[in-house]
């Protein structure tokens, strides 16, 4: 039998914060008072030359009436008021640590809160559940003052707390509350009554007269009927599911006219759900009891049985619940809360209702949050934060743990160094998780973004996340541990949350897969789940949502006779060619309407339509035929085509006219998608590359720079427009003949950062057997390259890679100007992209049929890779731009390149030319002190001699 794990540390049992304790203990005597402050900055880099601002951080002066506390500093308000809570409540000598009560303890304290409740104390207190005894008090006949248990199990969070210690089963179960309820009302004989064989309690003795009178003045004068909609939902699948109106009057009780609606006479008959979506949401199912509901009355506590209830079950409310609804039962969302004394309402609709039932699959959640349930997907990778768009995986897993009661999913994310990681990529095809992973933590979701944890993070380290879900019993349901690295934290959390999602999508659609097929399924996305657990937890509520989804609810579709017979025949792509042409990782902005049309398009209703719609292109965000379409599109054209009818409950979902779609779904018809593109923005540069080289271009760089360094033995080195230190940060990883290295940039900010990954690899690794142990100094300039600095002359070996296209074409020449008659290292190398190789990595086409190669790649017009490139060069403009100057300052010059090969069009993706000095003796003499030339700024420096920085 397969059971799941328990969880240890991320169970959060029900609890007062501090800050609560301190509010029942003092109340409005309790005053906080947060202020920002300023502290130092530890930027873990000694020696920085550039002033760090740090974080905006919160203090927390709390004043009570005899003492006042002052909290350390947060970077959120509510954690500096919470300590400050805290160290109060400990200065009180208040251990929040304390156990928690037994079953027992806890039973006696659920009689004393329903003593509590019906005390004349309640009546008057701003609480959801005074407010339904005041409206009880207006109820006439035998039912005045009779409050419903199931109102009084719904709406004190506390008797449901000292329940569920009572007997954790009532998580699972959550009509066992009624039973704790009347059981304690009958220990309470001469205070209240309740009716054997009846689900409600009242005092034994009226409230009295100036108790009433005090209450009743508190709520504000009221309309005379409110109207809400809400919905019906039969309990036969055969019958449709229907809007009512509620019509409550100022002088009624809103439980006496569901249970009209019912059929009841009764309302203390009439059960409640637990809320739909929201924890502060009052959208709840009404159901009927059975006129003689069997309540275990029993006086064994712990083990009190969850009664037959003997009506027919409810599949289509029950899937949207989560718990058993019995017999036919009502939607609606009305009820009081603890923000005044009137009663709240809003409408549930039945697109309302149909929104609900397609939220309980992540991607239903993914086309909410976009608010395109016609054209989105949820996306088959997480590429960017910036291009992701709608809510993001972490906060959709963590919302659909919420749907299905499951505790909030456990994140555990583990740091590799960057020497494990390379030796993992290049030991498996698929990175994979180190057993040596240097640091490692679990946090649970707080419906917040991923806050990096400075400790977890060793620069030049890789990541990788590990989720695991549990269901409220604390039994592991699955886990998902993906061997992929990621350089951000965020991105392997949401990476991770991703593929439980996608994983998640495909089984539900699914639920009847063969076990071969759920085998293969959970490996494609590194999933272990628990079977038996799951199905119980999960698939149980979720196969009739399935059934609808499959059968569209009930309805018979209609035959489409022809209405579509081939989606590429009905594309029509209207307006001028303009060449700005989506491609893969592409961000696109589109605008798009989407509507049902019937058979000749005679007729035609709007279901759907966004102004401006951003997805990326190739990650799957979108449905295919609409990215199929789209591809084939130029920015400013315009298209339409027609698509065959989704599942009923999405069209529903999104029709903005409930009562015309249904009648359009009754004869043949079909959708129709019209699209503008608007706007196509070019992927990262280092995207575009990473999609086609492995290892990226990047690393093929730093290859290329090693390789030159040990065959010339080189010394020193110098990283023109070295920016935030990537590839002295990279060098350090390797054995090499290094001992100086230095670096130029104009950007502060990234030589900040330089600094910061330099110093964490040369002051904190100090093995013996480091490969970066040769390295006796270090030192990061401010300034421009082609300003000229004569403490950086006579350098072995000299790098300015992917740089100069950053600059007017006459600053890269300046700069080779400078570089090889003044600075003049023994080895210069320069690259730059081939622009040649653009229709390449742009994933244009290369070759037809009728075409020769090289004539289309000399034809073919290309964007530039980055949006900040101010030119890139041909094989030909690259080479006569580097041969002029090598000939000018007496240096040899050779070409070469990483990505690609040489013999192959279009060339190398990146090109290269290595500049070799060609010694004449003169140059024996070297830089004479008159001669010395400070331009640049010292940012940050180092030397293994040194006990610190300067």
């Amino acid at each position: 039998m397969e059971t799941g794990g328990s969880l240890v540390q991320a169970i959060r049992k029900p609890t007062l914060t501090p800050k609560a304790i301190i509010h029942q203990k003092f109340g409005s005597k309790a005053s906080y008072t947060v202020e920002e402050v300023e502290e130092p900055t530890q930027n873990g880099c000694p020696g920085l030359a550039i002033l760090q601002k740090g974080p905006c951080l919160y203090r927390c002066s709390l004043d009570l009436p005899d003492f006042t506390v002052v909290s350390g500093s947060f970077k959120k308000k509510k954690d500096a008021e919470q300590s400050a809570a805290q160290i109060a409540l400990e200065k009180l000598g208040i251990n929040l640590s304390a156990d928690s009560p037994t079953a027992e303890e806890a039973w006696r304290e659920l009689i004393a809160r329903v003593k509590y409740i019906f005390s004349n104390e309640f009546l008057s207190a701003l609480h959801p559940l005074s407010s339904h005894f005041k409206a009880a008090l207006r109820r006439v006949g035998d039912l005045n003052a009779s409050v419903p248990a199931s109102v009084i199990a719904i709406c004190d969070g506390k008797l449901n707390n000292l329940c569920k210690i009572i007997n954790p089963t009532v998580e699972s179960h959550p009509l066992l509350v009624l039973s704790y309820i009347m059981r304690a009302a009958a220990g309470l004989p001469e205070l209240v009554v309740g009716a054997e064989g009846q689900l409600s309690i009242w005092r034994k003795d009226p409230y009295p007269p100036n108790v009433i009178e005090s209450s009743i003045s508190q709520q504000s004068d009221v309309a005379e009927s409110i109207s809400t909609m809400a919905i019906y939902i039969p309990c036969s699948p055969e019958k449709a599911v229907e809007p009512v109106i509620l019509n409550i009057s100022s002088t009624g009780y809103y439980f006496d006219v569901i249970a009209q609606i019912l059929g009841l006479s009764d309302a203390n008959m009439v059960l409640v759900s637990r809320t739909i979506g929201k924890a502060s949401s009052e959208t709840r199912f009404y159901f009927a009891a059975p006129k003689s509901y069997p309540l275990d009355m029993s006086s064994d506590l712990l083990n009190a049985k969850v009664v037959p209830f003997g009506g027919p079950l409810n599949a289509r409310a029950s899937s949207l619940c989560g718990q058993d609804i019995y017999g036919d039962s009502i939607l609606a969302s009305i009820g009081y809360t603890w923000k005044g004394q009137d009663i709240f309402h809003e409408d549930v609709t039945l697109q309302s209702y149909y929104r609900m039932l397609i939220s309980k699959i992540p991607s239903g959640v993914y086309k909410l949050s976009r608010e395109a349930i016609l054209a989105a997907e949820l996306p088959l990778t997480f590429t960017t934060k910036t291009n992701w768009k709608g809510s993001f995986p972490r906060e959709i897993l963590s919302s659909f743990c919420r749907q299905y009661r499951l505790l909030e999913p456990v994140f555990c994310v583990s740091s590799i160094p960057l020497k494990v990681s390379s030796e993992l990529s290049r030991s498996n095809n698929k990175p994979g998780v180190s057993e040596s992973a240097d640091q490692e933590r679990e946090y649970t979701n707080e419906n917040e973004s991923v806050d990096v944890d400075p400790k977890l993070v060793v620069s030049g380290s890789s990541f990788t996340c590990e989720i695991k879900i549990y269901s409220k019993c604390q039994d592991l349901i699955l886990e998902c541990a993906p061997n992929v690295l990621y350089k951000k934290q965020n991105d392997a959390v949401q990476s991770a949350s991703l593929k439980v999602l996608s994983w998640l999508n495909a089984y539900l659609k699914d639920i009847d897969m063969s076990l071969e097929k759920e085998k293969q399924l959970a490996n494609v996305f590194d999933i272990k789940f628990y079977r038996q657990i799951f199905f119980k937890e999960v698939v149980k509520c979720l196969s009739v949502c399935n059934c609808q989804h499959n059968e569209t609810l009930g309805r018979k579709e209609p035959e489409l006779n022809g209405v579509v017979e081939n989606d590429a025949s009905y594309i029509n792509i209207e307006g001028t060619d303009s060449d700005l042409c989506p491609s893969n990782g592409s961000l696109l902005c589109v605008c798009y309407s989407v509507s049902l049309v019937t058979k000749g398009e005679l007729q035609k209703e709007l279901l759907e339509s966004i102004e401006e719609f951003e997805f990326e292109m190739g990650t799957g965000a979108v449905i295919p035929c609409l990215e199929a379409v789209v591809s084939q599109m130029s920015v400013g054209q315009s298209a339409c085509f027609y698509t065959e009818l989704p599942p009923e409950d999405l069209v529903l979902a999104a029709a903005k006219d409930l009562a015309n779609a249904l009648a359009f779904l009754t004869s043949p018809c079909c959708l129709e998608y019209s699209i503008i593109l608007l706007q196509v923005t070019e992927p990262p540069e280092d995207r575009m590359e990473q999609a086609l080289f492995n290892p990226p271009l990047s690393k093929q760089r730093v290859e290329y720079a090693v390789q030159q360094i040990q065959e010339f033995c080189a010394t020193s080195l110098v990283d023109f427009g070295c920016g935030s230190g990537s590839l002295l940060e990279s060098l350090l990883e390797y054995p090499t003949s290094l001992e100086t290295i230095a670096g130029v940039d104009i950007s502060q900010k990234s030589l900040s950062r330089a600094a910061k990954v330099l110093h964490s690899k040369l002051v904190m690794k100090s093995d013996f057997d480091a490969p970066c142990r040769s390295i006796k100094s270090a030192i990061l300039f401010y300034g421009s390259i082609t300003d000229f600095d004569s403490r950086l002359c006579g350098f072995d070996l000299a790098t300015c890679l992917e740089v100069i296209e950053h600059m007017e074409e006459e600053q890269a020449s300046l700069f080779g100007d400078i570089v090889l008659s003044s600075f003049r290292p023994r080895i210069l190398i320069v690259s730059t992209p081939n622009y040649e190789y653009n229709v390449v990595l742009q994933k244009s086409n290369l070759t037809s049929h009728e075409d020769d190669p090289e004539e289309k790649i000399q034809s073919q017009s290309c964007k530039f890779r980055n949006h900040d490139h101010k030119f890139e060069w041909t094989r030909e403009q690259f080479q006569h731009w580097a041969s002029e100057l090598a000939v000018r300052h007496k240096y040899r010059v050779e070409f070469s390149g990483v990505g690609g090969a040489v013999d192959l069009e279009p060339g190398f993706a990146s090109q290269i030319a290595v500049f070799r000095r060609v010694f004449l003796p003169e140059d024996a003499d070297g830089l004479k002190d008159e001669d010395s030339v400070w331009q640049y700024k010292v940012i940050w420096e180092w030397n293994r001699k040194w006990k610190k920085v300067f």
